[in-house]
């Protein structure tokens, strides 16, 4: 009876560690296939198949099995434990606090996202999915009370995106070629001077793959072009494991989440019980550090938004 134990255990412990394979793989390539980049999406939970795995195969005392195991658990263990390490620095400059809120084609609470604005003295909102009529509730919540500077390009549907800030805007920027409208401006800060400012949301890959592989490294060009101080706040449809996410972070710009040291920072589906499962909305910052990042519920919405306390250089 034991032996044929020890047989199942080992079975289910490789179709297991076999699982965290996959997730390894999904997570290291630059994949151009579609049904690979969705699958990257989740490659975080098939990684804990590994360690499930390695415990099946010792129960089976199955050595030779648990060393390959431990071996694809090291290298799971890898990819992820960094963003649970704070890795900010010191700075000395200006705080910034910034809401990045995707309000599902206008329909979530407005009063919520406005009520806080005010109460966290937000100095930067960056929003996706603003319709019109969202716009308009906007203003009829207060919202220019406390950022009375904006640059909005309502649309239908998810297509519509704007920046609201507590000092000037100018050099307003919509960047041509994308399937939904992707900002830029500079905020003229009183005590830092020019910062750019990005509100971006590529299409999701599952509604047009072609579009989201063409948009992302497009993205990163434009962020790549701009000098100095920059705040992104952007719903990129991407995960951490997606390379194209972590192209992103790989020169000057950090995500805020992997400053403070905040894991995947889950925010998508926040309209589900079983939900949010996906990282996908994020707070990125050039020249600067994160202080403090947490998520929020916006009643109506599918995804939490995101209030990082960002800290400027000097």
């Amino acid at each position: 009876m034991r032996k044929w134990l020890d047989r199942a255990l080992l079975g289910v412990g490789w179709a297991a560690v076999l699982a965290g394979i996959a997730g390894v793989v999904l997570h290291l390539g630059s994949w151009r296939w579609e049904l690979f980049v969705l699958g990257a999406s989740g490659a975080s939970y098939l990684m804990v198949g590994a360690l499930l795995g390695l415990v099946l195969v010792l129960i089976a005392r199955g050595w030779r099995s648990a060393a390959f195991a431990g071996v694809v658990v090291a290298v799971a263990l890898w990819t992820q434990l960094p963003i649970f390490v704070p890795n900010g620095h010191a700075a000395s400059g200006p705080r910034i606090t910034v809401l990045q809120s995707n309000i599902l084609f206008g329909g979530a609470d407005i009063g919520a996202v406005v009520r806080t604005v005010r109460d966290e003295r937000v100095d930067l909102l960056t929003v996706d999915e603003l319709t019109q009529e969202a716009v308009d509730r906007f203003a009829a919540a207060g919202i220019s009370d406390e950022l009375p500077h904006q640059f909005l390009i309502p649309g239908p549907g998810g297509g519509g995106t704007g920046i609201y800030s507590r000092y000037p805007l100018r050099d307003t920027q919509r960047f041509d070629g994308f399937q939904i409208n992707n900002l830029g401006a500079t905020m003229e800060h009183p005590e830092r001077g020019d910062i750019a400012v990005f509100a971006l949301h590529p299409i999701p890959p599952n509604l047009n793959f072609a579009a989201w592989s063409w948009e992302m490294p497009r993205i990163r060009e434009i962020l790549d072009a701009r000098t100095g101080p920059a705040i992104v706040g952007a719903d990129f449809n991407a995960t951490r494991d997606h390379a194209a996410f972590r192209a992103l972070v790989a020169g000057r710009y950090d995500s805020a989440a992997d400053l403070v040291g905040a894991g995947p920072m889950l925010t998508w589906p926040d309209s589900e019980r079983w939900g949010p499962v996906l990282g996908i909305d994020h707070i990125l910052v050039a020249d600067g550090t994160a202080e403090d990042l947490r998520s929020l519920s916006i009643p109506g919405s599918d995804h939490r938004a995101l209030l990082a306390h960002l800290r400027m250089n000097a």
